[in-house]
């Protein structure tokens, strides 16, 4: 049984480590407030700008464009966003581990016809691990999401693509649904699937309310409908790595959070549990003092 000093010692140790999980919880609070106000402020103009390429998307012109040109993989692209940081629970080891399963299933490419792209510290350093090499360094994305820098990467898998260099993109990252659930998804960004973007233009459309619909969109475009898509396509595609972005910097904040709360959780269990067994030994050895004070004054 371990000593009382050493109890109180361990005692006051789980206390710090309490105070220092309670401090990043409050931190990664406050992070995922800011986190949260960043995907607010960004839904509107999303929806408004699905929107509009739903609108022209669902007039009689046929339309065709290079970013929707469905190829045979030969090449693949894979952008994986995870967090510079860890003390997040299983964030990061989830999105590896969807890395892994995506790799699998595009076992038959050698390596060197699987480019990666690395959002994160952590994803970075699994990449070099598994013995890809990283396609950049896209550290400061995972911490501070920008959409200048979201636009950079964006136009490099888009030029990629259109080059014929790759002939998939695939995203894979955590989904902010809310504090207390994040969804890790994989999805195809490239090419783009125009049905889907309908749909998901359709879904806002739903959440915005009856005021969102009953629009007749009888527009005259100049110089046509296709050039008006071809312009809006890349500002689609960028806006959604941005968006990528700001989903996953919220998840990981969002995850730290619930991991901080959980240790400080088991913190206070620990020091409940090590309190009693102090006051157990310090009642024990007190109770045998007395002892040995009452058989020596029978001596």
């Amino acid at each position: 049984m371990a000593s009382l000093k050493e109890v109180k010692n361990r005692i006051g140790s789980v206390k710090s480590t309490r105070q220092i999980t309670s401090a990043m919880k409050m931190v990664a609070s406050a992070k995922l407030h800011k986190a949260q106000g960043r995907i607010e402020s960004m839904l509107p103009y999303q929806r408004k700008l699905n929107k509009i390429l739903t609108n022209f998307l669902s007039t009689d012109s046929s339309f065709e464009s290079p970013y929707t040109a469905v190829r045979p993989v030969t090449r693949l692209a894979i952008v994986v966003f995870s967090s510079n940081s860890s003390l997040c629970g299983a964030f990061n080891s989830n999105v590896t581990r969807m890395l892994e399963r995506t790799l699998a299933d595009y076992q038959k490419l050698d390596k060197e016809n699987i480019l990666i792209y690395p959002v994160g510290k952590k994803v970075e350093e699994a990449v070099k691990k598994m013995g890809y090499v990283p396609q950049g360094s896209y550290q400061t994305l995972a911490d501070k999401p920008s959409y200048a820098e979201a636009f950079g990467l964006a136009e490099v898998l888009m030029k990629e693509f259109l080059e014929g260099k790759v002939d998939r993109v695939e995203l894979i990252y955590h989904h902010f649904k809310s504090t207390g659930s994040q969804i890790l998804t994989r999805e195809e960004y490239l090419p783009i699937d125009l049905s889907k973007v309908t749909e998901d233009a359709a879904a806002d459309a739903d959440k915005g309310g009856a005021a969102s619909r009953g629009y007749n969109n009888d527009y005259i475009v100049e110089p046509s409908v296709e050039a008006v898509i071809t312009e809006l396509l890349p500002k689609v595609l960028s806006q959604k790595i941005y968006t990528v972005l700001v989903d996953s910097n919220a998840s990981e904040h969002a995850a730290r959070m619930l991991a901080m709360q959980t240790a400080t959780d088991n913190a206070n269990e620990l020091i409940q549990d090590l309190t009693k067994q102090y006051n157990k030994g310090r009642q024990q050895a007190i109770t045998n003092e007395l002892l040995d004070i009452i058989g020596g004054s029978f001596k």
